[in-house]
């Protein structure tokens, strides 16, 4: 069964880096699309960026190109969201989610994060000015 664990959120002043980490297990293979996706208050989920696991090709959405990477440890089964000069308008709860056994189309998935499949509890990012 597939699981997804989050954690690195926290409060920060704006221009501050936090590091976000997906803990995953549970996969049977490497055709699977990886991302985050997150919620802010009062606002519809976004998706912030993913990943083919098969290639490592990555996507971004507009609003956190050139401030936000991800990237996947091998070795530990763990994807992380390096979030760099962060604004007041990136507080949101950030969700790991997951969509399994496929070949990611991910110019698609990421505007449609609803089509993610598998989630995580998400975790808490806070961002004063």
């Amino acid at each position: 069964q597939v699981q997804l664990v989050e954690s690195g959120g926290g409060s920060v002043q704006a221009g501050e880096s936090l590091r976000l980490s997906c803990a995953t297990s549970g996969f049977t293979n490497r055709d699977n699309c990886l991302g985050w996706v997150r919620q802010g208050p009062g606002k519809q989920r976004e998706g912030v960026a993913a990943l083919a696991e098969v290639d490592g090709s990555t996507i971004y959405a507009d609003s956190v190109k050139g401030r936000f990477t991800i990237s996947l440890d091998d070795a530990t089964n763990t994807l992380y969201l390096q979030m760099n000069s962060l604004m007041p308008e990136d507080t949101a709860k950030y969700y790991c989610a997951a969509v399994i056994n496929t070949r990611c189309g991910l110019d698609f998935l990421l505007p449609h994060p609803q089509l993610f499949e598998r989630w995580g509890q998400g975790t808490q990012v806070s961002v004063s000015s």
